[in-house]
């Protein structure tokens, strides 16, 4: 796959506070990229560096294999921080405006807001747009030039149940058009719900990148049950276990790579043992997340 971006040791330096350091990692095309991280991790700092906004300390970037120019960036549409529109103004005319700004063709506006299912609410005025609708004509917005990138900082900070779901649900179906989208947040639940991929930052340093569907590889956690009383002794024999606990009524026993719950039924089967409870539990992208951020060093 092409990359559609590469960072090689980007700092930010903000007087002493390190806000990012030597930060390389690589976005490819048609990917959906989570930058995850709490609060103060960095990655709003970076994105503003990849936007220009921000200058940076030192390393460097490029966009499409190429560094970046103002004529790259037309190809890169942005959200960052909370969208800013002329309240007295309707959603169209806000639109209207940034694509002369932005000198895109009149003829994209219907089709974004057709995209971001704004096109009932074009002519009412920004003010009384809920905080939902709000950042979905951010997006269109950032839509205007058509562009091969998007990138998003927080898109569903502040917003609802309701408005988060409208949010992730634009997000999938940006990214099914072929869009590269770099995505900043600390929520782990929308990072794995809409991310192929993810890095984890803290305090600006890059601690782990890799695609999110590895996520609950390796070790998996196995909740069995049974009246047989020869449950545990047979449990703490099977080759793929590393671990037998008991919790509350039935045993949780944790099997290493390789060993899943089908191949432990069937051993225990042989044994002569029937479970009447058997429940696997994959390591979650929050048990990892934490397990990254708990652990100095990088990955």
């Amino acid at each position: 796959m092409e990359t559609v971006l590469n960072i090689q040791g980007l700092t930010k330096h903000f007087g002493r506070i390190k806000a990012v350091e030597n930060l390389t990692l690589q976005v490819k095309a048609g990917s959906v990229f989570g930058l995850l991280g709490p609060n103060g991790s960095g990655k709003t700092t970076t994105l503003g560096m990849l936007m220009g906004v921000v200058n940076k300390t030192a390393g460097s970037y490029e966009w499409f294999g190429q560094p970046p120019t103002d004529r790259l960036r037309k190809k890169i549409g942005a959200v960052l921080e909370h969208p800013i529109f002329y309240p007295y103004l309707t959603g169209l005319q806000n639109l209207e405006l940034n694509a002369r700004i932005k000198e895109a063709p009149e003829s994209n506006i219907q089709k974004v807001l057709e995209l971001v299912e704004l096109k009932d609410r074009q002519n009412d005025k920004f003010r009384t747009y809920s905080l939902g609708m709000k950042q979905r004509l951010a997006i269109a917005s950032a839509l205007l030039n058509d562009p091969t990138v998007l990138i998003l900082d927080e898109p569903t900070n502040g917003l609802d149940p309701m408005g988060i779901a409208e949010i992730r649900g634009l997000i999938k179906k940006i990214a099914a058009d072929g869009r590269t989208i770099i995505l900043a947040s600390h929520l782990l639940d929308e990072v794995q719900k809409v991310c192929s991929h993810f890095a984890v930052l803290k305090r600006g340093v890059l601690m782990y990148s890799g695609p999110v569907d590895v996520v609950g590889e390796g070790e998996i956690k196995i909740e069995v049950e049974s009246t047989d009383a020869g449950l545990r002794e047979a449990l703490s024999a099977y080759e793929g276990t590393v671990e037998v606990e008991r919790a509350g009524s039935f045993f949780e026993v944790r099997l290493r790579e390789g060993h899943d719950s089908a191949a432990l039924n069937r051993y225990l089967f042989n044994k002569g043992i029937t479970v009447n409870h058997l429940v696997t539990h994959k390591k979650t992208l929050e048990e990892q997340f934490l397990e990254i951020l708990s652990d100095s060093s990088p990955k």
